[in-house]
């Protein structure tokens, strides 16, 4: 069983930076491709940026723009998502997915149905 951990969360100023990071200590994250998902109180869980496998498609919705890339070092065995220019809507618990089988990096980031998933770490940005 695929066990996926999240760091890097932290409480910021608006306008500041983070790094999440995602490991699966044990296994290796090259198979897999990898979806960032947040979850705001009161609201549903969404997609933010995915990134494929070997080819290294991503995906970004579209409040993150410009603003947040996603990336993977398969020698560390961890996929990174950088947050830039961070805003309070933002704030959220930030979850890491993984699945071995995806039909595009849009599709794994409409909807939070990926095969693993981490236990998430808080992000939260204040104006």
């Amino acid at each position: 069983q695929l066990e996926l951990v999240e760091s890097g969360g932290d409480s910021v100023q608006s306008g500041e930076s983070l790094t999440l990071s995602c490991t699966a200590p044990g296994f290796i994250l090259d198979y897999y491709a990898i979806g960032w998902f947040r979850q705001a109180p009161g609201k549903e869980r969404e997609g933010v940026a995915c990134i494929s496998s070997h080819d290294g498609f991503t995906y970004y919705r579209d409040s993150v723009k410009g603003r947040f890339t996603v990336s993977r070092d398969d020698a560390k065995h961890t996929v990174y998502l950088q947050m830039n220019n961070l805003s309070p809507e933002d704030t959220g618990v930030y979850f890491c997915s993984a699945d071995n089988y995806i039909t595009s990096v849009q599709d794994m980031c409409s909807l939070p149905r990926a095969q693993f998933w981490g236990q998430g770490t808080q992000v939260t940005v204040s104006s």
